[in-house]
Parts: C-alpha cells; sequence; structure tokens
C-alpha cells in the first residue's frame, strides 16, 4: 500500500483505528495492572502510577480503558458481522425472488423497525438470560433490519441488469446470483455501511452497558464505565468523559477509514467503466 496516495484524513483514521485494534488485542500483556485489581484510593488523580487516574472503587482506569477496548471492539465486530451476514442474505434474497417473498419479509422487517431499537433490546434483553451471547444475538438480529433494507434497495436495482438476467437464462441458481452477480456489485454501498453499522454497534452496546443490561461487572467495556464513574462528574472528576471520549475518537478514525474506502471503491469501479 502506497501511502503518499492516501488522504491525511484517512491516514489519521488508520492510525487510530489500528491503534485501538492493537490494544484491544493485546490488552492482558500491555496492561499494567489486572481488570478487576483494586490497586488505589476511589478516584485518584492523573498521575506517573495512575497515567488516567482510577475508577470509582480504585481500579487502575488505564488498565480498565484497555480491557474495555478488547470487550467493546469484540462484541461489535461480531455484532455487526452477524447482522450484515443476515440483512445482506435476506435483503438480497428478498429482492432476487421478488411476490410474496419480498412482500413478507419486507412487512416482517416494517415491523421490526416500527419499534424503537432500544427499547427493543431492553425487553428482549430483559427476558433472556444475560450472556454475552444473547447480547450478541440481539444486537445482530435487530441492526440487521437496517441491513436488510440498504441491500435490498441496492440488489433491486442490479436485478434487472443484463449480467444477471444473462445469469439466469444459463440455468443459475439463487445461490449463483447472490454471491457471484448482486454481492461484487453491491460491495461499494455496503463496505460504508459496514462503517457506519460498527459504529452504531459500539453506542448501542456503550447505551445498553449504561442502562444496566450489557456487560456486566467486573467486565470491562466503555458504557458500563461511563455508568459505574458518572457520579465523579460532579466533583470535576474525568473518570466517566475518558471512556466517552474514547468512543468519540474510534467511532471518528472508523468514519474517516469507511469514508476513503467507499471513495477509493467508486473511483476504482468509474475507472473501470
Amino acid at each position: 500500500m502506497n501511502f503518499k496516495k492516501i488522504p491525511l484524513s484517512a491516514l489519521v483514521g488508520i492510525i487510530a483505528t489500528s491503534g485501538f485494534l492493537f490494544v484491544a488485542l493485546f490488552a492482558p500483556v500491555i496492561a499494567p495492572y489486572g481488570m478487576a485489581e483494586i490497586v488505589g484510593d476511589v478516584w485518584e488523580p492523573m498521575s506517573s502510577k495512575f497515567w488516567l487516574g482510577t475508577d470509582n472503587i480504585g481500579r487502575d482506569l488505564l488498565t480498565r480503558m484497555m480491557y474495555g477496548a478488547r470487550t467493546t471492539i469484540f462484541i461489535a465486530g461480531v455484532a455487526t458481522i452477524l447482522s450484515f451476514g443476515l440483512g445482506s442474505v435476506l435483503g438480497f434474497t428478498a429482492a432476487v425472488k421478488g411476490g410474496w417473498v419480498d412482500m413478507v419479509m419486507s412487512r416482517g422487517v416494517d415491523l421490526l423497525m416500527s419499534i424503537p431499537t432500544l427499547i427493543f433490546a431492553l425487553v428482549v434483553l430483559s427476558v433472556l438470560p444475560g450472556n454475552l451471547t444473547t447480547l450478541i444475538i440481539v444486537m445482530g438480529v435487530l441492526d440487521s433490519t437496517r441491513v436488510y433494507r440498504l441491500s435490498r434497495a441496492v440488489a433491486v436495482d442490479i436485478n434487472v441488469m443484463d449480467y444477471v438476467e444473462a445469469a439466469r437464462l444459463r440455468g443459475e441458481g439463487l445461490r449463483w446470483i447472490i454471491f457471484k452477480e448482486i454481492l461484487p456489485n453491491a460491495l461499494s454501498p455496503l463496505v460504508a455501511e459496514l462503517g457506519l453499522r460498527f459504529i452504531f454497534m459500539i453506542l448501542f452496546l456503550s447505551s445498553l452497558s449504561f442502562l444496566g443490561l450489557g456487560i456486566q461487572p467486573p467486565e470491562a467495556d466503555w458504557g458500563s464505565m461511563v455508568k459505574a464513574n458518572k457520579d465523579g462528574i460532579n466533583f470535576g472528576i474525568p473518570a466517566a468523559l475518558i471512556p466517552g471520549f474514547a468512543i468519540a475518537i474510534l467511532a471518528i478514525s472508523v468514519n474517516l477509514v469507511a469514508d476513503w474506502v467507499l471513495n477509493r471503491t467508486s473511483d476504482l469501479k468509474g475507472g473501470r467503466g
């Protein structure tokens, strides 16, 4: 990859995103303390010993931020993959099959989307067993409705192209048409949406954790860290603001990379045309 050809904004996004991924992958190795280890007094200020200070019960905030990055990025990443896998396949299928299949699937998605996502998730998670698998499935399934709408809209336009019709005349099946004809030509908008959905998943997870139905103590994620330290804001303690700042930086950096990838794929398509 020629870094000189990458725009400055995209390069900043790549560096910042790579930094978060590095911290998430190697948190157990580079973290100065144990994730739940109490190492000082409550809400100690930043110092050479505690670079970001301590949290509401005396745990090192830098360590918690590193483990929080690991948990947040992993859950958001897996949920995004589930969302895209389910939503795009169903959206492409509805566009290709058409008729009553498209109508039933689309009306079902409309029904799910008519209910506010956060409220729906809170209701479902309060009933189902509270574990990591349930959390990821609920997040992925609820968000797949947005991916379905985009995938179906893109696939409807591609489905009427001559090369898709030629594939049908050759006798190709549904799987071939979806994965060989439609998917390669729908990647550009889907890649941009992938970055946006990943950001939404991070915000979604943080909201659930802040409300008490996401990651449970003593595990660390950025949303639960904001909740645990929010009372410190009244005393001018930034322990709750630091994870919120990390969420914002990660969201911006991923968005910068997604925008660059979208522009690059669009330019490549234009050059081939």
